[in-house]
């Protein structure tokens, strides 16, 4: 696929680095954007263990693009093909770390929040102005936000279209971890690192357990894991990790 919207690199093989590069309008999401970063995620090597999603030191991602939202109404919104790209990447398999770094606002902000880990330079803003241009987030900001932050904080975020700092949304629980700018992609790497050397099977079903919890209950969240759990025994990863540990080694996964 010839990419406009995004670069793709790869980094020891196992870590996949997809920097959306649109910084002339504030890498803005259209939907050329969301097709290029669905199509990588579906199309990404077998060795690729973990992804890294970022953009540069002053916007990871300003919103949805201004032109292609102003043409939609209501019959066009329900028939989006950007509906299906972000439904792919919220059923990716592997982990995906956000690196971010200035505004990450509107969809930028729901395209961070739909990946697992979130580190975010001390420069970062994060916000979903949406009720500014009078209507509402569409990709999950309503909802992904009120698990991560609660009712009263999504509601004073959503209703005033303010941002917050990476300070604050790491007080609310929105991002994992705040760290100087320069060394956001950094950070973001040595986790990505450490997690590309773990088993793939055991890294695909915590990512599987965890994200389930938010759409069931307790009790079915429990039934799930116990399944997960059980398939993971069966693995030649789960094998070698327990003679590893016994031979007081370093495993060697193969996702097998």
């Amino acid at each position: 696929m010839d990419l406009k919207d995004i670069k793709v690199s790869i980094v020891n093989r196992s870590i996949l680095i997809i920097e959306i590069s649109r910084s002339e309008v504030f890498n803005a999401l259209r939907t050329n954007t969301l097709k290029e970063i669905s199509h990588t995620f579906n199309n990404c090597s077998s060795e690729v263990r973990c992804v890294i999603l970022t953009g540069n030191n002053k916007v990871f991602a300003a919103g949805a693009d201004i032109n292609e939202l102003d043409s939609k109404g209501a019959l066009e919104s329900i028939n989006d093909i950007r509906t299906s790209y972000w439904e792919s990447i919220k059923e990716f398999k592997k982990p995906i770390i956000a690196a971010v770094n200035g505004f990450c606002l509107g969809g930028g902000c729901e395209l961070a929040m739909h990946c697992d880990i979130i580190i975010a330079g001390d420069s970062a803003q994060f916000g979903q102005p949406e009720i500014n241009l009078g209507i509402i987030p569409g990709a999950g900001g309503t909802q992904r936000m009120t698990k991560a932050i609660g009712k009263s904080n999504t509601m004073l975020m959503l209703l005033t279209g303010e941002f917050i700092s990476a300070k604050e949304a790491k007080k609310m629980n929105l991002i994992s971890e705040v760290v100087p700018v320069e060394t956001t992609m950094i950070r973001a790497t040595q986790i990505a690192s450490i997690i590309s050397k773990k088993s793939p099977i055991a890294t695909s079903a915590i990512k599987s357990a965890v994200l389930h919890s938010y759409e069931s209950g307790l009790t079915s969240s429990l039934k799930y894991e116990k399944t997960l759990f059980s398939g993971v025994l069966s693995s030649d990863d789960k094998k070698e990790g327990i003679r590893a540990f016994k031979e007081k080694r370093k495993p060697k996964f193969k996702g097998l």
